[in-house]
């Protein structure tokens, strides 16, 4: 065996493994169709239009919280605890197995206290006692409805903008279309915390689909090695690291110019992406130098690596330093029994923390430019999962109506927009569906999301497929 050959062939051994977490599946055969652009550059011709974001922050809440017991205050229907759901609510409309087989479907009003805050005197839970605080920043969407009826078609739906698996994440349109603002760290970041109920989540959801694997989510760990493989193994000194690369780099280029597989040109720039982060990443995930206001301001479980309140506070460090499009997901919200006692929990680990990143973001002049969408994948019933008590009850999935939250990047502050019926049932002014706030999010980030296409299979695919339009009444 000759030293090419060798070299060739060891390609994919030490260098892989260092690069395990950043690249994907071989791309498909419409890669190809498609010119490739570097690493840190934006498509030609994009932004379509002036960005009022330039990054995103998606605190995707999995599982799917209660709407009711949260954000949509339904004072109506406290005298009717207990009763059936009136078919007149209802109208036929389809419900999960779960439930569907239970004799009766009794109303179960939120036994959680609501009032008014901030000069918008909008309406938030008891349990919500940080985000009242802010309130007044942010942007309610309370008729949000999707397609979806279980966990893993509808959170695939809300990040690929299908229910089926395969398709680009929307962090990795953003990367692809928009390109990086900080070369030493991807331009598509993942963190994961979980609640105090267990849900399983899939890397498929940040992945790039049928685009190049470059432009996939890059998932940071809690502890004290958040992309595995990173650091160089014992013996490789930074400088023999870097002649490695730059041999590597040579043979696949001559391999690209024989094959023309784009898929090298992402292996390339990947190998050189995670070279720079091996000084970037552990600077990033360093909080020892933020002031004590800081850490109290994002609460006590900040101290606990992987946790919610410290991914939040790394989504403000990974902002600050030009992270294009930073998704977390924070599991746990699934809570078909028991509701009352978990969803305390799970607010009691994210309420602060949220809150935390808006005021963070905006006292440092972030949260002009820096989109924060607080929300997961569909809602809950009114009527009650299981046994009704006085102080028990469990929610089924409802796809029918949901609520969230924008702030800054563009969005009007202090607003709430569309309503449901007095059961938290059905939009009955102002619905808002999955594929609008994807295309509500890319308008704000200066791209009109008919004209971010890729060619794949012979179809131009984009994220919001043949939907979508931007929500224009809640733009600043």
């Amino acid at each position: 065996m000759n030293r090419r050959l060798f070299l060739r062939r060891s390609g994919l051994g030490l260098g892989s493994m260092a690069l395990g977490s950043l690249l994907g599946p071989p791309a498909g055969a419409g890669d190809a169709a498609r010119p490739e652009v570097a690493s840190t550059g934006a498509l030609p011709g994009l932004p379509h239009f002036p960005a009022k974001a330039k990054r995103v922050i998606y605190l995707f809440q999995s599982g799917a919280p209660s709407q009711l017991d949260l954000f949509d205050y339904k004072p109506a229907i406290r005298e009717k605890r207990g009763v059936e759901l009136p078919d007149s609510i209802r109208m036929g409309q389809r419900i999960t197995t779960m439930t569907s087989g239970q004799k009766n479907l009794p109303v179960a009003p939120s036994i959680f206290k609501f009032a008014q805050h901030g000069q918008s005197g909008a309406w938030l839970s008891e349990l919500l006692p940080h985000t009242a605080k802010v309130v007044d920043d942010l942007c309610i969407i309370r008729s949000m409805q999707t397609e979806a009826i279980n966990h893993d078609p509808a959170v695939t739906f809300v990040q690929t903008g299908s229910q089926l698996a395969g398709r680009p994440s929307m962090g990795s349109w953003v990367a692809y279309g928009l390109g990086s603002m900080n070369v030493d760290l991807p331009s598509f970041v993942v963190l994961l915390s979980r609640g105090r109920t267990d849900q399983p989540l899939y890397d498929r959801l940040w992945g790039s689909g049928f685009l190049p694997s470059r432009y996939q989510g890059v998932k940071l760990r809690g502890g004290k090695d958040p992309v595995l493989y990173l650091a160089n193994p014992s013996g490789c000194s930074p400088q023999l690291r870097r002649r490695q690369l730059d041999d590597l780099g040579e043979l696949n280029t001559l391999r690209h110019q024989e094959t023309g597989d784009p898929e090298i040109l992402t292996r390339i720039a990947q190998y050189e992406l995670a070279y720079r982060m091996q000084s970037s990443v552990p600077e990033l995930t360093d909080l020892s130098g933020e002031p004590k206001s800081i850490i109290d301001l994002y609460g006590p479980d900040v101290q606990r690596p992987g946790s919610y309140a410290a991914n939040c506070l790394l989504a403000r460090r990974l902002a600050e330093r030009g992270v294009r499009f930073i998704q977390l997901y924070h599991m746990g919200w699934d809570q078909h029994s028991d509701l009352p006692k978990q969803i305390r929990s799970q607010c009691g680990d994210t309420d602060q923390a949220s809150a935390a990143l808006i005021v963070d973001l905006k006292q440092r002049g972030l949260l002009d430019d820096t989109l924060v969408v607080w929300g997961g994948e569909f809602g809950r019933t009114i009527y009650s999962q299981g046994a009704l008590t006085a102080t028990d009850y469990g929610r089924d999935h409802h796809p029918r109506c949901f609520s969230m939250w924008m702030a800054g990047g563009g969005i009007k502050p202090g607003v709430v927009h569309g309503e449901t019926d007095d059961f938290s049932y059905n939009i009955v002014k102002d619905p808002v569906e999955v594929y609008d706030v994807n295309a509500t999010i890319m308008h704000l980030l200066g791209v009109d999301h008919t004209r971010l296409t890729y060619k794949f299979q012979g179809r131009d695919f984009r994220l919001t497929d043949v939907h979508g339009k931007v929500v224009q009444p809640i733009l600043a």
